[in-house]
């Protein structure tokens, strides 16, 4: 399989410029360079910057010039420390993956969709220069299957009108079930040589998003261990997720977690990308902290192990806090064997 060179090991940026409060200081102090800094030191090769168009346009469409001023300091400040950047637009007007923003229509409307394309036409016309080292992926995690379809011809189109500007910038393109990796045979053939397939990871959900409160069906004071059997997990899944999880379909229900779960799941994308000959990328992949952090090892150690076998490259979620933050104090005594499996 298409392996990524330059994007092997990666983490993600989340809760700077998008998935925040919009305020001028979170813009300026959330993430540094000395934070870039940091992640270089960890041994990454990349970060991913989720934005959302807040930043960077008005709600007449016009550009903000102090949003686009925060993306260069991140991509200026990548290239001091010899890191490559994927820019992610989040959200866009009329969609989130997040039906809590109440952004609504995207899908239905030639003006929204007319206005995404624009955005990522002076993304492009501002930043393709760096294309040695940077990438655009540009939309987040697409929800319902019903949209595939049309987010195929959308993508096509923001592609299309992305090559006018940038012929070779490397993009990103995931699908429904917010990027899952079932959704990989789904998308789009690749427009050219140059795109990437991206999925995220988050399996099992139960165990990686246990307590979460954001999931409505979910018990907070939910809690599992690593170790319990598939039955066990597969048990407290259907008590505690009302959304579309991979599952253990096909496992001994007393086996416990391990690489093969991954290798299982991974099987019919890592196909479709050898067949395409297009890379495969895991743009978010993590667990929630309410996980004990021996047990979040374990489970980087062992998605891990079918990312390096087959050279998908990835970016954790998160580099700090959003739920998930890798550098925050908790995970102090287990960072340096974590950032192995990173």
């Amino acid at each position: 399989m298409k392996k990524w060179e330059g994007y092997q090991k990666g983490v993600n940026l989340g809760g700077w410029l998008s998935q925040c409060d919009d305020t001028e200081e979170t813009y300026s102090t959330f993430v540094t360079e000395k934070d870039i800094e940091i992640i270089k030191g960890w041994g990454m090769d990349h970060v991913r910057l989720p934005i959302d168009y807040e930043l960077i346009e008005d709600k007449d469409g016009n550009p903000v010039e102090s949003g686009y001023a925060h993306i260069q300091d991140a991509i200026d400040w990548c290239g001091k420390y010899g890191l490559n950047m994927i820019l992610d637009l989040h959200k866009t007007l009329g969609y989130s993956f997040d039906d809590a923003h109440g952004e609504r229509g995207f899908f239905d409307s030639e003006a929204l969709q007319k206005r995404f394309y624009i955005l990522w036409e002076r993304l492009a016309e501002r930043f393709a220069r760096y294309e040695d080292r940077l990438a655009f992926e540009i939309l987040n995690e697409v929800t319902d299957q019903a949209y595939c379809e049309k987010w195929n011809r959308i993508s096509y189109e923001c592609i299309r009108r992305i090559r006018m500007i940038a012929p070779t910038i490397k993009i990103l393109v995931g699908g429904y079930w917010n990027n899952s990796v079932d959704s990989v045979k789904d998308l789009a053939f690749p427009y050219d040589k140059n795109i990437i397939y991206n999925f995220h990871c988050y399996e099992p959900l139960i165990f990686t998003h246990q307590g979460a409160p954001w999931i409505p069906t979910m018990d907070t004071s939910f809690r599992i261990s690593i170790e319990a059997p598939y039955r066990e997990m597969d048990e407290a899944g259907e008590k505690n997720l009302s959304q579309m999880t991979t599952g253990f379909s096909g496992f001994d229900p007393e086996e416990k977690l391990s690489s093969a779960y991954f290798e299982k799941i991974f099987a019919e994308a890592i196909s479709v990308a050898e067949e395409r000959d297009v890379a495969l990328y895991c743009g978010e992949y993590g667990v929630i902290d309410r996980v004990a952090p021996e047990d979040t090892v374990k489970w980087y150690a062992m998605i891990n192990q079918v990312f390096t076998k087959y050279g998908i490259g990835r970016s954790a979620w998160n580099y700090k806090k959003m739920d998930f933050g890798i550098s925050d104090a908790r995970m102090d005594g287990v960072r340096e064997e974590l950032l192995r499996y990173l």
